[in-house]
């Protein structure tokens, strides 16, 4: 995921983390120093818990609007990642060591929501739904979506049940 100059999902990540005072580090903005001679595709934050172990984030935003303003997701939320994105944030995850968990996470651009729900944040006039799965569950339970583009999904069913608001984790 580009640094959050570009991305309006990265920035309104680090908007939502501002506003609670949550300690984080940019990866994008800070790997040039920290990563650099890593092999490995870099994940997005770094965030540090009050509660328990710090997060590895790796974010992948996901619009619930389609063209003209029209719902996109008749049947639930895209859950896809690439499967470079999960292995490569696994291996993230041991080289951080003990007290470092790795969360994918979803930052999901919610249209004109009915109501409000746990998760759920504004950011410069848009709707957000920010929820996590620990890794392990994710890479549990996650089934090849494209060979093609190597990418994987969870199944709806685990997904609402392994998924819940990523401030949980903080």
């Amino acid at each position: 995921m580009p640094g959050a100059s570009g991305n309006h999902y990265a920035v309104a990540f680090e908007a939502f983390l501002r506003g609670r005072s949550i300690p984080y580090v940019n990866v994008e903005q800070a790997k040039r120093a920290l990563f650099a001679d890593q092999k490995l595709k870099s994940f997005d934050f770094v965030v540090y818990s009050k509660n328990g172990p710090n997060i590895l984030v790796d974010l992948n935003g996901r619009s619930c609007i389609g063209q003209n303003g029209k719902r996109k997701m008749k049947s639930g939320f895209e859950t896809w990642s690439s499967e470079r994105d999960v292995l490569d944030l696994l291996q993230w995850e041991e080289i951080f060591g003990e007290g470092f968990k790795a969360i994918m996470t979803f930052i999901y651009w919610v249209e004109a929501p009915k109501r409000t729900m746990p998760g759920m944040f504004h950011h410069k006039d848009r709707w957000y739904l920010l929820m996590g799965i620990d890794l392990a569950d994710y890479r549990q339970r996650m089934r090849k979506r494209s060979a093609k583009w190597e990418t994987v999904s969870l199944p709806r069913k685990e997904f609402r049940s392994l998924a819940r608001p990523l401030e949980s984790w903080l």
